[in-house]
This record gives C-alpha cells, structure tokens and sequence, in this order.
C-alpha cells in the first residue's frame, strides 16, 4: 500500500505535540491543544460554525459508505432526542467477512512501531479536531446534549480523552526498548553474550461498544488506547446514537490508507433493529479487548461471559454527596444546582444522594436546618433554571423514554423539595425537555432506602437526612462498596469530618472533590490531570485514563539471539 503520509512527515507533523502530552500526563497540569471556543474553528482547514453546520446537514438522508470488506446491507433509524429524524444508514457486516479482513493488517501495525502508532493517532485526531462543529451537530442529534455541551463534550474534550490515551499506550510500550545487548560475566570463561530483541504485540481486535449519551467522550479513550497498542479496532455504537462514531471510523480508516496501513484497522459495526449484536461479538474468539460504558447489568455479564476478551467497563454507581458544613453557602448551592442540572443529570457523574445531617449544617450565613437546606438547594435550581432559554442551553433533552419514565416515577417515592417542570424548545418543538427533582427521604427508614441505595439514572437526586456526620460517612462508605460511584462530593469546615471523608474514599477507591464553590464541578473531569472513575469500587473496572487502562491491551514478546 503507497503512503500518502510518509512516517517522517507525521513524525513532523505531530512529534511535539505527543511530548506536550507526554508532559501533562507526569505534570497533571492543565494543557489541551483542543480549542474549547467555537469561534477558535474556521482556519488552517478546520470548519467553522456556518460549514460545520451544512456539513452536518448534508449528513441528513445520506448514505454513509464506510468501503468495509463485508457489507450484506444498510441500516439506521435513528431520531434525535430534539425530535429530527436522522435518515442517515450504515454498512451492516457479515462479521464472518469483516473480522478475518480486519486481522490482515495487524501485522503491518505492529512492526511499526509505538512511535508512528501514536503520530498516525494523533492525526486521526486533528482531523476530528478541525470538524468539531460537524461532530458537535451530530452528538447533539444523537445524545441530546445542548449544542454547548456536545461542542465542548463530544469535541474538544473526547479528543483530550483520546489523545491523553495515545500518550498512555505510548508511555507503557517504550518502557521496554526495542533491543538489548547482555553479557554475562563468566570469570575466566568468555562471558555469555546475547542480543535481545523486544516488541509490544497487541491482543487482536478490539471491541469498542459505544455509549449514547457520551459516544465521543466515553468511545475515544478505549478506541485510541487498543489502536495505539497495535491492536484492530472494531467500534460498535449504540443504535441511537452511531452517527459521531461512523463519523471517527470514517477519518479513522482515510489517514490509515493514507499512512500506508490497511484501513480496516478500524471498522463499524452498525446493527438491524433489535439485533443486539454486542453479545455475539463479545463472544466472538477473534475479539481480544471489550470497552464498555453502559448499564451495570450488562457490564457484569460482559465481565462474567467474554472470557477471552481483557474487558474494561464503566457501567453505573450511586454517586454521594455529603453536605456537613461550608463557608460559602451561597457558592455550594450554586454549585450544587448547576451539578444537578447539567444535561438534565444524564451523567455518569452526576450526584444523586445528598447526605445532610438531620439536625442542620453550619453555614457562613449561620445554622441552616435540614428542611433549610433542601428548600435553598431547590429555590438555586429554581433560580438557575427560571429562564427557558438558559434552562434550553443547560439541559439539554432527555436522552430515551427510560429516562422519563424514572423522572416521573421518582415523585412518588417521599416528599417531593423540588418539583420537575416541563420546558419548551422553541427550536425544537419534539425536544423532551424536564427540569430535576429534588425528593427528601430518610436514611434511618428501611423503605427510603431502597430508593437511594439504587441509581435513579437522569434529573433525579435524594435530599438524604441523616443522623450525624459519622453516619454519613458510614452510609458513604456502604454505598461505595456494594453500588460504586463515579464520583463523591463533600462540604464540610471540620479538618475530622474531611479525614473522615478522604478515608472512605481511599479505602473504597472513589474520586473525592472537597468544598467546590466556583466554576469547577463534581461531575466534571479535565483530561490529562483528573482521573475519570478509578477502577476499584463497583461503578467502573477502568479509569480513564491511567497506566493500567492500557498496559494489558498488548504483551512485550522477547526474541533472543547469541551475540
């Protein structure tokens, strides 16, 4: 195969910018070469928002021809949260024609080595980069994230996951050199000599089955770590949202032909209504690496079934916050409102339960009482979303039915803080668009905790009373343990209570925020310097993005000679 893109010219091309990441990633400082500001696009070959937007458009009723081995027919079908019918179709694969035509070109890729892996990654990546807007429209139409979000989300932060991922894969692979000469002294012998000779080897292809609230944000970090430790990359998106991943197969596998590589490297596999293709290939002996992100039910049967497969999943948690005392109420609530409002709580992230003391908090404002408490967390929300417009732009549209039919359901579990409201998208009219709700319950009732010891997935959250600081954190630690959470939060001003807290955290491995107040939120994680789930607790067996995430998609094979 001719290259379009020799080695040195990525190499060029990208060689600096793979050390800037390499840096963030020891340094954790704060770095993205992805522009977060829509108006950053429109030069050097990247769209601006006009072209970002007709490109999107013409997507619309199209067919998108990936030129996979296998094709047997199209599919699609899906509709957009805010009530636009896609029409877009996908190649549909005979998998018994695709796999053995994925395998071919590992060979190739693997010989070549960490460092063009990661160059030919990152310039999958540019190329995603300077579509943004295109990607943003189309995560948008897919997950129901408002067009801000799904810029900023499904763009520039998903491509700071998958870059953040290369840097990984690289980081493990050249831990090892590539040759070594050994000699060992034999006293008056002549010494034992050997040239040895070392290659990172990937497992096979690599199933990435896609989520659809974050395709791009939770699909680049699995997909980029397997494609950059040598491995073939099959993406299998969720039916309602396979547009952004189609869209990332197809740059995928244009610079991998350009490059000189087999473009079926990286191949869809869209699937018929109903046909729940997941299992079959989880199953499939060819596939070698599984990245899940989705219900806990099928996460635990992909980690009990696919035994052939090294699986990495983020399924689902019961994320806590506990609210003991703070120095600036104000900010806390404020704070807390925006995290519970964010994309109509449709996060992995988001909190759910709110643990607070039933006889108060202490406050810079002075003692606020439970009731208090809750009632000023549902007037900020309240505040936060009294205007259509604004609460349009935060929210976002409810992803799925499910979803829904949760909110509604939550009502009738205790009393209700803070009802949800209806919103109208003027833009949108289809758009399901629900403001949260705020349900009180008790901690001490056996019949309340069934409730919030289970994750009420979207705008729903539970204003837990409980007895005293200690029991919050016990009832933390229990949570942890037999739910997992993506994410825990405390408030507190008393240095005991904040051990406290950071030791339920370590011990149950939960990534703990302290006292936020400003622009940094408990649902949110910055590439490159946080850690998205750990790992070690129910929630996730992988966090995005450590060493661990990528060192066992590939083996380190020895080839060893007498000098």
């Amino acid at each position: 195969m001719t290259a379009a893109l020799s080695a040195h010219e990525l190499i060029a091309r990208h060689r600096s910018t793979l050390d800037q990441a390499l840096e963030a990633i020891r340094t954790r400082a704060y770095w993205s070469p992805h522009p977060e500001h829509p108006k950053a696009y429109g030069e050097n070959g990247s769209l601006d928002a006009a072209a970002g937007k007709a490109a999107f458009d013409a997507l619309l009723g199209s067919r998108l021809d990936l030129g996979q081995p296998g094709t047997d027919g199209w599919v699609g079908g899906e509709t957009s949260p805010y009530g636009v019918d896609l029409g877009v179709t996908y190649p549909h694969a005979d998998l018994d024609v695709l796999l053995p035509a994925m395998k071919a070109g590992q060979r190739a890729w693997r010989d070549a080595g960490a460092e063009q892996r990661a160059v030919v990654c990152l310039e999958i990546l540019k190329r995603i980069s300077d579509r943004t807007h295109e990607f943003a429209h189309a995560v948008m139409h897919t997950s129901g994230q408002a067009f801000m979000m799904a810029f900023q989300a499904g763009g520039p932060h998903a491509q700071d996951r998958g870059m953040e991922a290369v840097a990984y894969a690289y980081v493990e692979q050249v831990r090892t050199p590539d040759n070594a000469e050994w000699t060992k002294p034999q006293g008056k012998r002549d010494p034992l000599a050997m040239n040895k000779q070392f290659t990172p080897v990937p497992r096979g292809i690599a199933l990435m089955i896609g989520c659809n609230t974050f395709p791009t944000w939770n699909g680049y970090p699995g997909l980029f770590a397997s494609l950059a430790t040598g491995n073939a990359v099959l993406v299998k998106p969720h039916p309602r949202a396979v547009l952004p991943l189609a869209l990332t197969v197809q740059v995928a596998r244009e610079v991998l032909a350009e490059a000189g590589f087999d473009p079926n490297l990286v191949a869809l596999a869209a699937e018929r209504p109903g046909e729940g293709i997941a299992k079959t290939l989880a199953l499939r002996p060819e596939i070698r690496i599984i990245d899940y992100t989705g219900s806990t039910e099928f996460g635990d049967w992909l980690e009990a079934n696919a035994r052939q497969a090294q699986v990495y999943t983020e399924k689902a948690g019961v994320n806590t916050v506990v609210v003991h005392s703070t120095s600036d109420y104000k900010g806390m609530l404020a704070n807390l409102a925006f995290s519970l409002s964010l994309y109509s709580g449709q996060m992995c992230t988001t909190p759910q339960n709110l643990l607070v003391p039933r006889e108060g908090i202490a406050t810079d404002q002075g003692p606020k009482s439970y009731d208090e408490v809750v009632a000023d967390l549902a007037k900020s929300v309240d505040g936060l979303l009294g205007d259509d417009a604004r609460a349009n732009a935060l929210l976002g549209a409810i992803v799925n039915p499910d979803v829904k039919a949760r909110l509604e359901a939550a009502a009738g579990l205790g009393e209700v803080a803070l009802a949800s409201r209806e919103i109208t998208n003027p833009d949108f009219p289809g758009a399901v668009v629900r403001t949260p709700v705020i349900v009180k319950l008790d901690g001490a009732k056996p019949d309340d905790e069934a409730a919030y010891m289970s994750e009420c997935f979207g705008p729903v959250s539970f204003a837990v009373a409980v007895d005293s600081a200690t029991d919050a954190v016990e009832l933390l630690r229990r949570t942890v343990r037999e739910k997992g959470a993506m994410t825990v939060g405390a408030y507190t001003t008393d240095a005991e209570v904040e051990r406290d807290v950071q030791e339920a955290c370590l011990e149950e491995a939960a990534q703990l925020s302290l006292n936020l107040t400003g622009g940094v939120y408990v649902n949110q994680t910055a590439a490159f310097s946080d850690f998205h789930g750990s790992g070690g607790n129910p929630a996730a067996s992988a966090a995005l993005c450590d060493g661990a995430f990528v060192a066992n998609r590939f083996r380190v094979v020895e080839v060893r000679r007498d000098a």
